[in-house]
């Protein structure tokens, strides 16, 4: 299994990022994805997740109407689109292999990518 974010960076208060992730490895279209981030001195949350299928996407209550996750099954590409991007958002994200009934201690995920919200 192999998942590479990309997208990070530095954005201002109110801005917005699009997060990608690739996979590869597994039957990508077979599995639920999800974002999850690490906040500085924090552990791992759930942002968001979505099935196989696109449909019945979960996003934590500090996010929602925010951002916006996205698949494309014949690219194996996950999305998360993020806006309206807070001080509080700042921490590295991951694109992890499955939905939210699983650990987070036990997630397969990539290496991440940091995103910075400041002025």
């Amino acid at each position: 299994v192999q998942l590479v974010e990309s997208g990070g960076g530095w954005v201002q208060p109110g801005g917005s990022l699009r997060l990608s992730c690739a996979a590869s490895g597994f039957t990508f279209d077979e599995y639920a994805m999800s974002w999850v981030r690490q906040a500085p001195g924090k552990g791992l949350e759930w942002v968001s997740a979505i099935n196989w299928n696109g449909r019945d996407p979960y996003y934590a209550e500090s996010v929602k109407g925010r951002f916006a996750i996205s698949r494309d099954n014949a690219k194996n590409m996950l999305y998360l689109q993020m806006d309206s991007l807070k001080s509080e958002d700042t921490a590295v994200y991951y694109c992890a292999l499955g939905g939210t009934s699983q650990a987070l201690d036990d997630i397969t995920r990539g290496q991440g990518t940091q995103v910075t919200v400041s002025s």
